[in-house]
């Protein structure tokens, strides 16, 4: 049976998510877009236009639209302060929920949007998009396989210098809470530890086009003695990393280093006498399903099989509640100077 979805939020993020669908023969036979809402009539009627979405119900109040149409799910790509009241109304009106990240702005509206999905029995994840790529799927198939021995620290260096326009240029947090959450995730993810608090520090740097916080420090501590840390800069111009970050894994055994988008490169001790015994590269496993290696596209397949299937999708909200907990609590420990415990217990 194909889901019936309405996509709320029609500026330039919600192009990547038509175009997943639209460029996936399996995706588009599995959804249909019904609705689109945006409180900007013109934007929502030019998106339609671009992508040929001739037979939309067009509208500014997602309720009304839903009722309409009679959808079944939700595209939530509205920016983050509008999250809450999207996600809410369309959990509250029978629809499963896939949202952009971040999850929500605060953790009580999080916690509050998942007893809503648990309340009403609808799925609801959210587009950890980073994690669904073939370096990330890499990184933890090694980890998995003990490639390094145990792990004891991931190190990541984030230094772009976009200039967006628009919301962000506004945001407060905005490295944090708009970017800096793919890394969080993708660390967690890879890992497969618990964060347990974070220490961070923010700024604004010199020349910064943002209004608030364009540079984080952060160290998390994990769960089973392991440390991650990530330095980043939305505002670094010059030589850039990744998108992805660039990473270093640290193990018992060895190390894992990759850029972020195709060099990896995995090294163990040698055997070198002396005060350094060297190192010897090993093979990196590639990702253990293709399928799970295309994006975006991976993520929406993924969540609607999860509706399909009745079971709960990899990014679920009550996992992804984590990755935010990192998010906000490096936000508050840059507000107060001060390391700050994280758990979800309670949700």
């Amino acid at each position: 049976m194909t889901s019936r979805a309405v996509l709320c939020g029609c500026g330039a993020m919600a192009k990547g998510w038509l175009r997943a669908l639209q460029s996936a023969s399996d995706l588009s036979g599995e959804v249909e877009i019904v609705g689109l809402v945006d409180l900007d009539l013109t934007t929502a009627k030019s998106l339609a236009a671009e992508f040929a979405l001739d037979d939309v119900n067009i509208g500014t109040d997602l309720a009304s639209v839903i009722e309409t149409t009679r959808a079944n799910m939700v595209f939530d790509v509205v920016v983050p302060s509008a999250r809450f009241n999207v996600v809410s109304t369309a959990l509250n009106l029978g629809c499963h929920v896939l949202s952009e990240k971040p999850l929500a702005t605060s953790m009580d509206e999080a916690k509050a949007l998942l007893a809503l999905a648990a309340e009403t029995g609808r799925v609801h994840a959210v587009v950890q998009n980073r994690r669904f790529i073939s370096g990330v799927r890499r990184l933890r198939r090694a980890v998995e396989d003990g490639l390094i021995g145990e792990l004891s620290g991931i190190h990541c260096d984030f230094f772009l210098g976009p200039h967006f326009g628009g919301f962000r240029e506004e945001m407060d947090n905005v490295l944090l809470l708009d970017m800096a959450i793919h890394t969080f995730d993708a660390a967690r993810f890879v890992s497969g530890k618990q964060p347990l608090s974070v220490y961070c520090v923010e700024s604004n740097p010199s020349g910064s086009w943002y209004a608030h916080g364009a540079s984080a420090n952060a160290i998390f501590k994990l769960s089973g003695d392991a440390v991650f840390t990530y330095r980043g800069s939305w505002c670094a111009e010059g030589r850039r990393t990744s998108w992805e970050s660039a990473w270093r894994l640290v193990g018992s055994k060895g190390m894992i280093t990759w850029d972020g988008e195709e060099s990896f490169e995995a090294t163990v001790a040698g055997n070198e006498p002396g005060l350094l015994r060297g190192q010897q590269v090993v093979p990196v496993p590639s990702a253990p399903n293709e399928d799970e290696t295309h994006g975006h596209q991976s993520v929406l397949a993924e969540f609607i099989d999860a509706v399909k299937s009745g079971r709960k999708p990899e990014t679920v909200s009550d996992d992804n509640i984590k990755s935010l907990s990192m998010v906000l609590g490096a936000i508050e420990s840059a507000r107060t100077g001060l390391p700050v415990s994280i758990s979800v217990e309670g949700h």
